[in-house]
Order: C-alpha cells, then structure tokens, then sequence
C-alpha cells in the first residue's frame, strides 16, 4: 500500500519541530483523501518541490495534529500535478482548439 501525501506548510512547525497540520492546503488534502488521521500513522508530507516522511502525532497542547519528521531527510522531488488538474487542462485546451 503507497504512503498517503499530505501537503503542509514547513514553515508551520512547533517549537519541536514538528510541522502542524492545520493549513488550508493540509485540511484539502486530508478531505480529499477521506483520511482520518491516527497517532503513529505515517503519511509523505510535501510542500512544492520538497517532501520527506512523517509520523503524526496529536499535540495535546496546541489541540491540533502535527507530523514529527527528520529535517534532515528532506528531499527535493518534481512538483506532482493533481491528476484532476491535468483533465481540467486537457478540456479547456480541447475547447479553445475547436473554437478555431
């Protein structure tokens, strides 16, 4: 089974350095996805070209999740165009080419 990816913004971490996961982006994502976060659970958290893995976890002081990563494991990867996007693309292109 693939990791889930969640996307979450790394300038939003705690004063451990755990990333918090309460952005907008992060809360589509998980939505999306039907996820239904656990502690212990592993997910790829990503933002533009960057992910690396994580372990969520609740922080009981913050009320929020949070995923605990290695912030030396980060890794540069391609930017992941949402498969939705791509069909959007490709039908406003197919439109625009048959009004010509």
């Amino acid at each position: 089974m693939n990791t889930l990816r969640v996307f979450a913004d790394f300038h939003n971490a705690d004063v451990k350095g755990r990333v918090r996961l309460n952005c907008a982006g992060t809360v589509a994502d998980i939505e999306r996805q039907g996820i239904e976060l656990q502690d212990g659970q592993s997910l790829i958290i990503y933002s533009e070209e960057l992910e690396v893995e994580g372990v969520v976890h609740y922080s009981e002081k913050e009320k929020l999740w949070t995923a605990v990563i290695d912030w030396n494991a980060i890794r540069e990867v391609q930017p992941i165009v949402p498969q939705p996007a791509i069909q959007d693309i490709s039908h406003m292109m197919e439109k625009k080419l048959s009004k010509r």
